[in-house]
């Protein structure tokens, strides 16, 4: 019989940390200061993962969750768990990531930059599956550690007005020809359309058209369809929808986007953190700056707006066409200059060809920047100041180590961006400044 134990903290992905028979045991749904049972799924020499069984002693911490499907559904983990308790773990992921796998420390441990906590999500991939046993139809998320389909009717993470069309949805998709020819509906939002993107394996019929036709009406949403890869999306009905963009109003900037191209999920965050990103990295007149990962140029165009001579990095080219468009847009063509490059395989060389940075912005990817940081040069050629945006704090705690213990700079500041609340999910950005 396995014994009860005792939560000790968090891990990065929310699951509670215990000890027992010199085992780690990683438990879902269980949370620090709790004493629970659990049940093991998978069990290896030195740890367990396993599913909470009983709360035997309720910590602070815990909530009653506000989604009904939570537990069941695999897009969040965490709304068992108070609000700010969930960013201050966050955190202090972060800092031991960065004191075990980079060994470094932050002078400055920045104040966590918290928003709404439901409502937030204006990106969504929502898989369909026709399931006869289940009735029809499913639209939703991914069931936890399953390729199911979670049987849900409302989403709390996203806009109500987008959670209320997911039982009409069901209902649309089980009416149509292709109800098990269409695998996916990816949400995405603007300021002044909201678009549904139909991954679709066939052709529509007349009927399916006009099925779609009057959904599109009845909700007020654009339908996009989608033949292959995501560069195939098409605008289908209405036609003439307003652009599909979002806003950085504190910079004047419009950025135009297409629904399956990355943008944040959280615009509400992303203007926040756009405003720490150039807070951190100070853009004068007279600057030259490289930003690395620059996607459709979401830092690069308000550190433009400062006069500074910006650089923008991508792997895509058609994202770097997108970029220049948005510049052109958005009148900063002038200094700015866009190209495509593998960020992942670049060098000194490259890197000290390109001229030089007084200062740097990085956002890379969960894998990081590793090939970056070591490209940087010594001396007066290499930037001053680094502002790195991280989507994974293991990736960023290894970068900082090669940062501050062979490339001379010093973790001045560093803190979490709550991007994602009720997940595990940990934004965080760091400023770096040569010694």
């Amino acid at each position: 019989m396995i014994s009860p134990v005792i939560v000790e903290s968090l891990d990065q992905e929310g699951r509670g940390v215990a000890h027992s028979e010199g085992k780690v045991i990683f438990i879902e749904g269980a949370l620090p200061g709790e004493l629970v049972t659990y049940s093991p799924y998978r069990k290896k020499p030195s740890f367990e993962l396993a599913q909470v069984n009983k709360v035997l002693k309720t910590g602070s911490l815990r909530v009653n969750p506000r989604c009904n499907y939570f537990g069941i559904c695999g897009g969040c983990s965490l709304q068992h768990m108070d609000d700010r308790a969930q960013v201050a773990a966050k955190q202090r992921v972060l800092e031991s990531d960065l004191k075990h796998i980079g060994k470094v420390e932050s002078e400055i441990i920045l104040p966590a930059v918290y928003g709404s906590a439901w409502g937030y999500r204006y990106r969504a991939r929502m898989s369909v599956r026709y399931v006869a046993k289940k009735g029809g139809v499913l639209v939703g998320f991914h069931e936890k550690r399953s390729s199911f389909v979670a049987d849900m009717q409302s989403c709390e993470v996203m806009p109500p007005r987008i959670s209320a069309l997911i039982g009409p949805l069901r209902e649309l998709i089980g009416s149509i020809s292709l109800r098990e020819r269409l695998p996916q509906v990816e949400v995405s939002l603007g300021e002044a359309v909201d678009v549904l993107v139909l991954r679709i394996m066939d052709p529509l019929t007349d009927q399916d058209k006009s099925l779609l036709k009057a959904f599109a009406d009845k909700h007020t949403v654009q339908f996009f369809l989608q033949t292959k890869g995501p560069e195939t999306a098409y605008p289908f009905y209405p036609i003439g929808s307003p652009e599909l963009n979002y806003t950085l109003p504190e910079f004047g900037i419009v950025m135009p986007f297409h629904p399956t191209e990355f943008t944040q999920v959280n615009p509400a965050m992303n203007r926040i953190l756009v405003r720490r990103a150039l807070s951190l990295l100070g853009p004068l007149k007279g600057d030259r700056i490289a930003d690395l990962f620059c996607g459709l140029g979401n830092f690069t165009l308000p550190i433009a707006r400062s006069g500074a001579r910006v650089m923008g990095y991508e792997g895509s080219s058609n994202m770097v066409r997108r970029a220049g468009e948005n510049a052109e847009r958005n009148q900063l063509s002038g200094n700015t200059n866009f190209s495509e490059k593998n960020l992942f395989e670049i060098d000194a060389a490259w890197l000290q060809g390109e001229g030089v940075f007084n200062k740097l912005l990085l956002d890379p990817p969960r894998d990081g920047a590793f090939a970056v940081v070591n490209s940087l040069g010594e001396g007066d050629s290499a930037p001053t100041r680094i502002v790195y945006v991280s989507c994974n704090p293991a990736t960023l705690s290894r970068d900082a180590g090669v940062l501050v213990h062979a490339k001379g700079y010093q973790l001045k500041a560093v803190g979490v961006v709550n991007m994602f609340p009720h997940t595990s999910h940990i934004e965080s950005i760091a400023l770096f400044e040569k010694s």
